[in-house]
């Protein structure tokens, strides 16, 4: 039995010295045969966010909507057909008016009603509605139905002498 521990040992360590060796080859090896990132152009077609935006932040805060909505960026952009991939000055798929009106929806109630909650309690992310409030996650909300069960509240419990119905 330790023969085979050693050889399961020895083709462990071979192993593990292989995937090293490739690795660190792989990190050494002049960048020309990856294929490079291109730069992403200046924005255009922005109706609701800054026309000013740096691309870091745009895509920021793009990449922060995918992930509110568990989706991709094929949700509201249009595919060009011959690239195949997303024409983000497009207007032609409708998801991308919806998601405008959301993005005005979001910031309006952030700007002219939770700015106005004087809450010590609340730190500011609190005190903030995202896409992600409602959608968490899903690309359509799930509705909220709460079971009512009065007097059971946490921070109103019953009375002594009243009983739940």
């Amino acid at each position: 039995m330790p023969r085979y521990s050693a050889a399961a040992l020895a083709a462990a360590l071979l192993c593990f010295t292989s995937s090293f060796a490739i690795t660190a080859a792989a990190q050494d090896a002049p960048t020309a045969t990856a294929h490079p990132r291109r730069p992403m152009p200046k924005p255009t077609n922005l109706q609701v966010l800054p026309k000013d935006i740096a691309v870091p932040d745009l895509l920021t805060l793009m990449r922060s909507y995918t992930g509110a909505l568990g989706v991709e960026c094929e949700f509201c952009h249009a595919t060009d057909p011959t690239t195949h991939r997303a024409n983000f000055a497009s207007d032609a798929n409708p998801d991308k008016a919806i998601a405008r009106t959301m993005i005005t929806m979001t910031n309006e109630i952030n700007a002219k009603y939770l700015s106005q909650v004087k809450d010590p309690d609340a730190t500011p992310a609190e005190k903030t509605v995202t896409c992600g409030t409602c959608h968490r996650g899903t690309s359509m909300p799930t509705p909220f139905a709460p079971v009512a069960t009065p007097g059971q509240h946490h921070d109103h419990p019953a009375a002594p002498d009243q009983k739940p119905q």
